[in-house]
């Protein structure tokens, strides 16, 4: 579907739209992998279309199965790609609880087992494919990234933290496409940046979790269930009030996480100069050079 362009000097685009900075590269970053997944996808409606040329209820049978399962394969794999691209982009993030990625090369596997015929060629086939797989896809993250110098329950409490904040900035995004409304979807968007910089901010200084707390939970739950609200109205009213003041929620919530923001930021520059400060007067009770 064609859409429309805006931008700052589009008519109905947002005056500060040029002065908004765009999230991290890896934020904005087309899925790795993505094309191979949906050539996978393709693929598993060869073994359907040949099953009606097979000869009796059980190739017919093998052949269904096999183009499920490997399609099955495919989306599994997706969903793992979309983990391990969380995981790359976040400082501090556990590993994926499920290896999608390798449950994926096991049904590429079986998929093609089964599209071969049961049997020892079958299986060579099958071990083929699970193996050309793990080549093109690669293996799951197998370790938590962390930060050095910050015990485990503290980045284990930041990373439980920011995974239930993504999970509320998703449905924010799938919410307002109801709304059918581009310059809303853009609002969304910038909010959205603003709350992923504070997310990095948060990882930096983990002790940091605390203070920003309301915002990673109660408001943008929040901003996630206004968001919701306003797209099941606005679709079937299109009222301008509705959308005036839905943005101008959205105005003091990024307000708020820019200036919650800056605040953490003036703390971890304090607490600098502090350790800056303390490791001078050491050096110069032990008579060394402090360079001052």
């Amino acid at each position: 579907m064609a859409r429309r362009f805006g931008g700052q000097f589009s008519p109905g685009g947002s005056k500060t739209a040029g002065a908004v900075k765009t999230p991290p590269p890896a934020l904005n970053a087309p899925l790795p992998g993505r094309a191979r997944t949906q050539i996978l996808m393709a693929l598993s409606v060869l073994p359907v279309i040949t099953a009606f040329f097979q000869g009796g209820a059980t190739g017919l049978a093998l052949n269904i199965a096999a183009g499920a399962v490997l399609f099955g394969g495919a989306v599994v794999t997706r969903e793992g790609l979309k983990a391990e691209a969380a995981w790359t982009a976040r400082k501090i993030a556990r590993r994926p609880a499920v290896p999608r990625k390798a449950f994926g090369a096991i049904l590429t596997g079986v998929g093609v087992l089964l599209a071969a015929g049961i049997g020892p060629a079958g299986g060579v086939y099958g071990l083929v494919a699970a193996a050309l797989h793990v080549a093109a896809f690669g293996f799951d993250p197998m370790k938590d990234k962390g930060m050095e110098g910050v015990d485990t329950f503290q980045t284990e409490r930041v990373a439980r933290t920011i995974e239930e904040a993504e999970k509320h900035l998703s449905a924010m995004q799938d919410a307002v496409l109801r709304a059918r409304d581009r310059e809303a979807e853009s609002r969304v968007a910038r909010v959205i940046a603003r709350a992923r910089e504070m997310f990095r901010a948060v990882e930096d200084d983990p002790r940091d979790l605390t203070a920003a707390r309301k915002y990673l939970g109660v408001y943008l739950m929040g901003a996630r269930d206004a968001t919701a609200k306003f797209a099941d109205l606005y679709v079937q009213t299109q009222d301008p009030t509705v959308k005036a003041d839905y943005f101008a929620l959205l105005d003091d919530l990024e307000q708020g996480m820019d200036t919650k923001r800056a605040t953490l930021l003036v703390s971890d520059r304090t607490d600098l100069d502090v350790e800056i400060e303390v490791l001078r007067d050491r050096l110069k009770r032990d008579g060394l050079p402090t360079g001052e």
